[in-house]
């Protein structure tokens, strides 16, 4: 079935779309960049440069950090970071809700079409 992929692109030409909002929920999940980066199949490095990219486009953090130690560290979403996932949650949704055109695309779409280019 087709899909829509909404990514929000801001003026800054920073992006918030379904990756890094899947990467803000896996640590919310989890407690930890590092656990929600190996639960995402992804390279610790690289989760920390997305959640960097979205602490460099916003004027509040999304996430707390902790520093490992002892007690071992840990991260959490800031009640910023869980408002920004909730609302582009709620556009996604919403985007899919309000566009019946979908069922038209699959329907006069090839079954066959090759590879994705």
């Amino acid at each position: 079935m087709a899909h829509l992929k909404l990514t929000v692109i801001l003026d800054s030409g920073a992006r918030f779309g379904p990756g890094k909002a899947a990467l803000l929920e896996s640590v919310r999940d989890t407690g930890s960049i590092a656990a929600a980066a190996r639960a995402m199949g992804m390279d610790y490095k690289r989760a920390w440069t997305l959640l960097d990219s979205l602490d460099r486009a916003y004027e509040a953090p999304l996430i707390l950090r902790s520093a490992g130690g002892t007690h071992g560290g840990g991260a959490t979403l800031t009640p910023f970071g869980a408002e920004l996932l909730a609302r582009f949650r709620r556009l996604e949704a919403e985007a899919i809700a309000s566009d019946p055109g979908l069922v038209a695309f699959e329907r006069l779409a090839r079954q066959d079409a090759g590879p994705k280019t």
